[in-house]
């Protein structure tokens, strides 16, 4: 049975008169599955920072599964594309420690953005056989100062590793492998509590990450290969976190992140030579919302339900990521024991409508009515 908390600190805020522990994560939940599935551009975590404001010494494993179904149709009555988006996983760890009752330091190892993409041969489709994965690892270590009154900052350094390779057979049998790199980017926010209302207000500013990567290229035009150093900026991002409770034993939560999308570009030297393009590139930032509610049930179980949505930028989408926009529900339980709590959700997704063009001019594929499932689960210890 848990234990009964008549004023207990939890997650950073004050619940007085019931124990409140189950609920404050729960709000916590939709990051598990929202962030995970596809998201704008190739972002897969939402960068997520919330076990920096939970009490204590606390550590949490997180893993997430995400099964799409993306299919479209060549303009005119064309052959149809067939599934072209693998499923995927997910997986992050967070250590955290409270070094004294004004800092608190984390350790956060995430994948914040990937992408894995495989046409079917055989179809007759123009993308026929195109390939394209992306695969990015972060740690960030984090500190947080708490100034007192409510108010503290945050502010951290970021190692990521970035590699990607592609297949592209309708540009002269074109392959490209980026090998992996590094580089250095980091974070700064602020945020504001009133444990008495269990509000918390979080704001995060996530700085781009530049990776030089040595990148090798084949066509039918240059079956040796030619090899290069390809930059590729993974994008900046903000932020908004929110929570608050509006009655006894419910909380809300919700949040925006903007990503900045319009300056993200992959550009290999050959294939730009053979086509004058990007291989990937997006003309808009993105904006995600999200809105959700927690209950809690008993003094070991919670439920939350979670609605995200983003916005369709219009224009033509990426051939390597045909859709646009996406809108979710989801829902998650949580079961809290002493100091254990284990997490689970499950989100349905609906991916919106895209128009992909070979010529940057006239459409050439139409992607309608694409969904995928994705489920996570969060296991945390306090200690």
């Amino acid at each position: 049975m848990a234990r009964k908390i008549p004023s207990a600190q939890t997650n950073g805020m004050k619940f007085e008169g019931e124990d409140m522990k189950s609920l404050a994560i729960a709000g916590a939940l939709s990051c598990v599955t929202a962030a995970a599935a596809s998201a704008g551009g190739v972002d897969r975590s939402g960068q997520p920072l919330g076990a920096i404001f939970t009490p204590g010494n606390y550590v949490e494993f997180r893993f997430a599964s995400v099964n799409p179904t993306v299919t479209g149709t060549q303009v005119g009555g064309g052959p149809g594309s067939g599934d072209q988006a693998r499923s995927f996983g997910t997986a992050g760890v967070t250590l955290k420690f409270a070094v004294s009752e004004t800092i608190d330091v984390a350790l956060i190892h995430d994948q914040p953005f990937g992408a894995a993409i495989a046409y079917p041969t055989g179809t007759g489709y123009y993308a026929a056989g195109a390939q394209a994965n992306l695969t990015t690892n972060a740690l960030t270590t984090v500190g947080r100062y708490k100034f007192g009154n409510g108010f503290s900052a945050h502010a951290g350094l970021r190692h990521q590793t970035y590699s990607s390779s592609a297949v592209v057979p309708f540009v002269a049998n074109w392959t490209g492998t980026s090998s992996p790199d590094s580089g250095f980017g980091y974070l700064a926010g602020v945020a504001y509590e009133r444990p008495e209302m269990a509000l918390r207000v979080a704001l995060t500013y996530f700085s781009k990450v530049t990776h030089d990567t040595p990148t090798v290229e084949t066509s039918t035009l240059a079956p040796g290969g030619t090899s290069s150093i390809m930059t590729v900026e993974t994008p900046q991002a903000v932020n908004l976190d929110l929570q608050t409770a509006v009655a006894p034993g419910t909380l809300v939560f919700g949040g925006v992140r903007w990503v900045n999308w319009s300056d993200f570009d992959i550009t290999p030297a050959h294939y730009a030579a053979l086509t004058g393009q990007s291989l990937v590139a997006f003309d808009d930032d993105t904006f995600t919302y999200t809105l959700g509610v927690g209950r809690q049930l008993t003094e070991n179980w919670a439920l939350s339900l979670t609605a995200v949505h983003e916005p369709q930028t219009g224009g033509f989408q990426s051939n390597l990521r045909p859709v646009d926009g996406r809108s979710s529900v989801g829902l998650g339980v949580t079961y809290t024991q002493d100091t254990f709590k284990i997490e689970a959700g499950m989100q349905h997704i609906w991916l919106g409508d895209g128009t992909t063009t070979l010529d940057q001019v006239n459409p050439a594929a139409q992607f309608d009515g694409n969904t995928a499932l994705a489920f996570g689960m969060r296991l945390g210890f306090n200690f």
